[in-house]
Parts: C-alpha cells; structure tokens; sequence
C-alpha cells in the first residue's frame, strides 16, 4: 500500500476530473428515438435500463457524470437483509432483501461472494435473548440455498476473537453477502447495452417536456453538446437530485418527502487477519461494521448524518472519522486512530421520510410514483442495493403496462456479464466454490501471469477476464496494470479517466503510490483526451 489519507469523492489520482471534457465528439444531428429515457447512471438507473432492454424496449440512459460516482460507489457494499431493521419492525423490506442476497450472489460470483459476521455480545447492549430472536427471523424470514444459518461462537476459541478485547467473551456468527458496488453498476448497465440499450455519461439531461405523444428531452454533454431526444417515458432515478430534477429539468415539482442522509466510510490497514467482518453494536443504538477490504485493509463505517449541504460536496468530517475510530476502538484490542485512516468517502443516501427523528431509523425501503396524466413518469424514491434488482422489475413491470412488450420479467435467473462461469468450469455448485475453481482453471491456463494479476481479474471481469489473459497484455502502466485492461476499460465500460480507472472501475488508487496514480493519469490522457461524450462501442 501506498500513498496517505484522501477523500474518497477527490481521489488523490492525477489526471482530468469528471465533467471537465473539451473537445468532445460530434453529436448526431437528428434526434434520438427511444422508448424510454432514464436520467441517472445509479445502481436503480442502470438496472431498470437492464431490465427494460432485455424486455426489447428502447432505452437510453443518460448520467450527467461518471457510472456510479455519487452514491452508488459510496455504500458499505453489503448485500444483506439488514439485520438492525428487524428492530424498527421493517419485516416486509428484510424479507424481500433476504431474499434478493442469493438471487444476486449467484448473477454475477465474480463481484459478488457470501460473507460471516461476529457480532460481539456486549451485555450493556442489546440482550441475548433479542439477538437470538433477530438472528432466528434473519434465518428463516427466506430461503437459504447457499449463506449458512447463525450460530453461538466462544471468541477465546474463534479466530474473530483474537483481536478483540478480552472481556468479549461470547459471539452470533450470520451470514450475508459483499459486493464490488461500482462494478456492479457498470455491469448492469454494459448488460442493458448488449441488450440494445445506449447509455451516455457525463451527459446531463437538462430538460424534459411532455405531452399526451411523449417526451421531449435535451441531453448536454460536459462540454456543452447538445443532443435532443424523443422517448415515450421518462425514468427519473437520480437519487439524491430525484425531486431537483423534477422540479428544475422536467417541470413536475411534485415529489416526495425525502430526508438526505450522509454515509461515511473509513479505510485503515489491515486489522485482523481472518476472513470474517465484525457487526458493533454502540451505546448510541447505532451500529458500524469492520470488514476486511481490498485483502491489506479493513473498512469501517457508516456513519448516518443528516445533509444539508450541495449533495455532490458530501464530505466526511473530523467528527465523523473521530466517531467510527471510536466505536471500533471500543472492541478492538489496538485502538483505532484517526491517523491510520488511508482513504475516506461519503455518499448521501435519498431515503423516504418516514418522520423519524433518528437518521439511522428511516426506512431504506422504496416507492415507485408513476404518472401517466400524460406521458409516463417514473420516479424511484428511496432504495437500498441489496433490492435494485426487484425495484427494478416492478419497475419495469409499471412501465410495460403502459408500453406492451413480447417479454416479462427476466432477470432473476439472468447472469450479469462475466458471472456465467459454466463455459470454464462446467456445471455449476455453489457461487463461491464455482469461483474458485474459476480462478484455479484461469491460472493453469496462465501459469505464466501472477496468481495476484490472475486473480484480480478474475474478480473485476469473471468470464471476460478469459479474453482479456489470452491475448497480450501490452506494456504495464503500473504495477499489475495493463495497457490492454486500460483499453478494455475505455471500449467497452466507460472508463474517460484515471479516476474511473483507479477509484470506480478498480480500487487500485488505494494500493499505488502518487507517482503510480500520475503515471496512469498521464497515459490516460495521452491515449484518451479528456472524457469524451458518448457511448461504449459494445455489443
């Protein structure tokens, strides 16, 4: 690891930021014709694009910055029910989350793998008998095919109680998933456009009018082309800008309530060395989690703080950073220290305003408003990313009732690009063990790569990676970094700087030096310019 402490929405990577292209490509002259115009590149835009292409509508997609670069890479990337839910009575959303975890781990095992946590009994907390009760709804509230059931651990025995204080004595081990977060957008939205649909980033939709015929969209690219669009609805799935874009770009102020919160994440050296991630439960009735990350780090977060500020200048503050070291430091054995922090982000969360006083207490469950008093409108309101994928379908359920299509829901027994890993390795088991016999396979097919290159790319690109290894790699721009995933990046995923390079599409920002991080910033904009309008020549 190389290189200090940074914010996690300015990466300490050299190069262009997003929204500064000059110089871009030509717009088409005539108006594009879609079925539906999305406006947000989230984790809720991409995959109703997803979902709607594959059902053989038009779509395009627009985001007026890079995939996935406000909230949707700024989540604690669990996919989980939400064990802390249980307690606000939120059975209807941990049902339906619990029941999405495996329907996603087995999409895409390459981004996706189950996980253990150790909650620590602390006897001032929450009592056992209410832990035994969460944990016994958490079990059986869906079908498990693939996570294992809770179970009592003694931490003078278990590993997870190594680095832990001596006086936690006892333990709950569950089940839930991690997720590459940013990767998981990306997918979803290459997935929409081999299935027909264009997707533009940092292209703004800066007005959207409608009438009972359609709607009438502009599209301005970050440097101020212009590209009208004609489209038969309109999905309004901004987040954060959801009711400001309905109120300023699409002349329908009626939105609503939401409560803005901010979520903050912490990046230390490595904490402890087994496979497990830590549950904490603190005096504030609050929890935060410590999860091994990036194999040489452990993230600990979130915090929830109501936002007041612009959205896209959410920051982590000192109180923050100073309230998760210490909370950790009320388990852990070695006391974390502000000092340690290596990297750092916050995202805000648009969740429903349920009128609770507590952020950490409003609802992460969804609505979808559709209008039809004219064209159609959809907005999604709330979410959470464990359940994008069934916002998503009744989403697209919403839409087709009103744009009749040959094909229904799909995607729950769909893989994401590179998840289908039957082509390598035959006949599928389990997402986990299918994974490591994939990687096992890629290796002895290139004995010659590093186990540590071969590996990672297995991770980011499942069943791509396979194309990416069999030709060459071209000269390295950093270590483990090739020219060939660099162009691979570019073509087909988005990539328009060393930003998305290192901090959405990758997290090797985290292991390079400065110098490391320039020196892809300067081949970026060598061989790209700045970021360019329009869209991934795939398919």
């Amino acid at each position: 690891m190389q290189g200090g402490s940074s914010d996690g929405n300015n990466p300490p990577a050299a190069g262009p930021a997003p929204g500064s292209a000059a110089g871009v490509a030509d717009a088409p002259a005539a108006p594009l014709d879609c079925d539906v115009l999305v406006v947000g590149g989230g984790i809720n835009g991409a995959g109703i694009a997803r979902d709607l292409a594959g059902r053989g509508l038009g779509v395009v997609l627009a985001e007026r910055d890079d995939l996935a670069s406000h909230t949707s890479s700024s989540s604690t990337k669990l996919i989980h029910g939400g064990l802390r839910y249980l307690e606000h009575y939120e059975f209807s959303l941990v049902r339906k989350a619990l029941a999405e975890r495996e329907v996603l781990l087995k999409s895409a095992p390459h981004i996706l793998w189950p996980l253990r946590f150790v909650m620590p009994h602390d006897p001032g907390m929450r009592p056992v008998w209410m832990i035994r009760l969460g944990l016994f709804l958490y079990d059986h509230l869906a079908r498990r095919e693939v996570l294992p059931g809770s179970r009592t651990v003694n931490l003078r025995e278990h590993p997870a109680g190594a680095p832990l204080k001596p006086a936690f004595t006892r333990g709950f081990v569950y089940s839930d998933g991690w997720v590459d977060d940013a990767r998981l957008v990306v997918l979803n939205a290459l997935d929409a456009v081999q299935r027909g649909a264009q997707v533009f980033t940092r292209t703004a939709c800066i007005d959207a009018r409608r009438d009972a015929g359609g709607w009438q969209a502009v599209l301005e690219s970050a440097g101020g082309r212009r590209q009208a669009v004609r489209a038969r609805a309109l999905v309004n799935a901004a987040g954060p800008w959801a009711a400001q874009f309905l109120a300023e770009h699409a002349h329908a102020p009626r939105a609503r309530s939401l409560r803005l919160i901010k979520g903050s994440h912490i990046v230390v050296p490595r904490l402890f060395d087994h496979d497990h991630a830590y549950i904490f439960q603190n005096p504030d009735k609050r929890i935060i989690f410590a999860i091994p990350y990036e194999r040489d780090f452990t993230l600990i977060g979130t915090t929830d703080v109501e936002h007041t500020g612009p959205i896209g200048e959410a920051r982590i503050d000192a109180d923050e950073i100073a309230y998760l070291c210490e909370q950790a430091s009320r388990y852990f054995e070695r006391p974390v220290r502000p000092s340690q922090v290596v990297w750092r982000y916050a995202g805000v969360r648009p969740l429903l305003d349920d009128e609770s006083g507590d952020p950490s207490a409003i609802t992460r469950d969804y609505s979808l408003e559709l209008d039809t008093t004219q064209a159609p409108l959809l907005s999604v309101w709330g979410g959470k990313i464990t359940t994008f994928r069934k916002l998503a379908e009744e989403a697209a359920d919403l839409l087709t009732a009103a744009l009749p299509t040959a094909r229904g829901a799909w995607t729950r027994q769909a893989f994401l690009p590179g998840g289908d890993l039957a082509a390598a390795i035959g006949a599928a088991r389990d997402p986990q063990s299918d994974f490591a016999r994939f990687v096992q396979t890629l290796s002895d097919a290139h004995p010659q790569q590093p186990a540590a290159l071969v590996f990672r790319l297995a991770r980011a690109y499942g069943l791509r990676a396979r194309d990416l290894l069999a030709g060459p790699l071209g000269p390295e721009v950093a270590p483990g970094l090739y020219e060939a995933e660099l162009q691979l990046l570019h073509r087909e995923e988005w990539a328009r700087c060393a930003d998305d390079v290192l901090w959405r599409r990758s997290k090797l920002g985290l292991h390079y030096s400065a110098e490391q991080r320039a020196a892809v910033a300067q081949w970026c904009e060598q061989h790209w310019g700045k970021p360019q309008w329009g869209q991934a020549a795939v398919g």
